[in-house]
């Protein structure tokens, strides 16, 4: 490796000497450019044209990305506040691409119709206060626009008012795994520390907190459509971030901290999977996973299961470890009925702790 860094520093030290011969070469050249060093007429006119044409390669490559990748995008959200987070994020590109084009085909534009041409001779301005003033407050008041209408976003989203009704659930971050611990009847969560943390109880509950007694712990993530849910997020080791990108959900989830946050999951699992976004992401995924098992199968591996279900996931969005890929939880959004049912069916925190 030191010998490769070597063979590094002395190319880029030949190559410095080199542009240093030629500034200096270029230097004891005529005004005229016998040397050949300097530009001409014929140069600056190939110079524009080229211009001209890398504006229209840059066009072109711009819009053929937007199509072509468009596939990549989520599809509608699936959560109450998603529509807004959408809007702004689309506003925003909008507002971006606009500046773009705009801003590229002057100067190219400029550049082709300004070429330095023989006798010709550019118009200085020492300033103009006009110009100035139409390129200062143009971006002020559409920056200033679009950060107040961020704001409200924002705010709108994270600062919610709980309902009634509304389900209280926690996930707790660990390496590297999620685990879900719903409020129980009396919707309040007990109280949790590390200090608790031995054998069956990971997530810590303290056991004479009779909050807690009734708290369900979960490795799958069932949501009631329809129903406003605040999450509890707290983490066992590091900085994780939970990521439900769907939702448009996304909240760090901080050693020593319970952050927060809240949505209303508005599309079940099964309506999803009947969307013609996702019939057509799934036989694609199928397809994709066809072609690999064909070349493991081939090797004598055991072909890769089949992908026909879609199923919302919760994410980890931090890089907390060398198992980071593999942090995620299933989320299933059914109907009040559904979870209702699920929830009936799973053991409490007490029944655990005398099991």
């Amino acid at each position: 490796m030191t010998v490769f860094l070597v063979l590094i520093v002395i190319a880029l030290f030949a190559v410095a000497i080199w542009q240093m011969s030629k500034i200096y070469a270029l230097s004891k050249g005529n005004s005229q450019g016998d040397n050949g060093e300097v530009a001409n007429g014929k140069d600056n006119r190939i110079n524009a044209k080229l211009m001209v044409m890398f504006m229209v390669f840059l066009y072109f490559l711009m819009f053929y990305c937007f199509w072509h990748y468009s596939k990549f995008y989520l599809p509608e959200a699936s959560s109450a506040h998603g529509s807004k987070y959408d809007n702004l994020m689309f506003i925003s590109i909008a507002l971006i691409m606009v500046v773009q084009v705009i801003t590229q085909f002057l100067l190219h534009f400029f550049a082709y119709k300004y070429k330095g041409e023989k006798g010709k001779r550019a118009l200085f301005y020492a300033d103009n206060d006009k110009l100035e003033f139409i390129w200062t407050i143009i971006p002020v008041i559409v920056l200033a626009g679009l950060i107040i209408y961020g704001l409200f976003t924002w705010s709108d989203i994270m600062n919610f008012e709980e309902d009634e009704d509304a389900l209280v659930v926690e996930l707790y971050a660990q390496r590297f795994n999620w685990k879900a611990r719903y409020a129980g009847d009396d919707n309040i969560l007990g109280d949790a520390n590390v200090r608790f943390i031995e054998g069956i109880n990971q997530l810590g509950i303290d056991p004479s907190d009779t909050d807690g007694s009734d708290d369900v712990v979960t490795t799958e993530l069932h949501l009631p459509v329809g129903r406003q849910v605040v999450f509890k997020l707290r983490s066992q080791d590091v900085l994780h971030s939970a990521y439900m990108p769907h939702f448009r959900a996304q909240m760090n989830v901080v050693p020593g901290m319970i952050t927060q946050f809240s949505f209303t999951p508005t599309v079940t699992t099964e309506e999803i999977r009947e969307t013609d976004y996702m019939q057509e992401k799934m036989r694609t995924i199928q397809q994709i996973r066809n072609e690999k098992s064909k070349v493991l199968v081939a090797k004598g591996e055991p072909a890769l299961d089949s992908y026909d279900e879609f199923d919302y996931y919760l994410l980890c969005n931090k890089i907390c470890g060398k198992s980071h890929y593999n942090m995620q939880m299933k989320i299933i959004v059914e109907t009040q009925e559904e979870y209702d049912e699920w929830i009936k069916g799973q053991k409490t925190f007490a029944q655990s702790m005398t099991e």
